[in-house]
């Protein structure tokens, strides 16, 4: 049995070389740091599900959203079946510079990391990868 995937999208915002990161308290990342997002709306654009999530989760409303990455990430249990599989969308926003972050909707907890902080929360490897991977542009 093959299941499609499902689409999912996250959004990046940078701020003075720190990353804003939700504490995720819902799985599949439960428990570990990742940029605000999650699963797409039946009928939304991935750009439209990043912008919402966002919001939901952050209580900014992030605009201009440009495509960064794209993910096949599969989840599998101990015995190899297949638990979740989505197609993750990562796009970089823009919001306004005093906007204020406040944890809401899935995320216990919300903060501005450096990549050195980064390093060291537990986070999906593909978290990890696009903050080297920007932080490595923007040097």
């Amino acid at each position: 049995m093959t299941t499609l995937p499902r689409p999912a999208s996250s959004a990046i915002l940078q701020r003075n070389g720190r990353f804003l990161l939700v504490l995720r308290s819902n799985p599949p990342s439960a428990d570990m740091y990742a940029f605000p997002g999650g699963r797409a709306e039946e009928g939304e654009t991935p750009a439209d599900a990043a912008l919402r999530e966002f919001k939901e989760e952050t209580g900014i409303s992030a605009r201009n959203p440009r495509l960064f990455e794209t993910y096949d990430l599969r989840s599998h249990a101990a015995d190899g079946t297949l638990t979740s599989h989505f197609l993750l969308s990562v796009f970089l926003v823009d919001a306004d510079e005093d906007a204020v972050a406040e944890a809401a909707d899935d995320a216990a907890d919300i903060g501005w990391y450096t990549l050195e902080e980064v390093r060291t929360l537990p986070v999906p490897a593909s978290v990890l990868e696009c903050v080297e991977r920007l932080a490595a542009e923007n040097a």
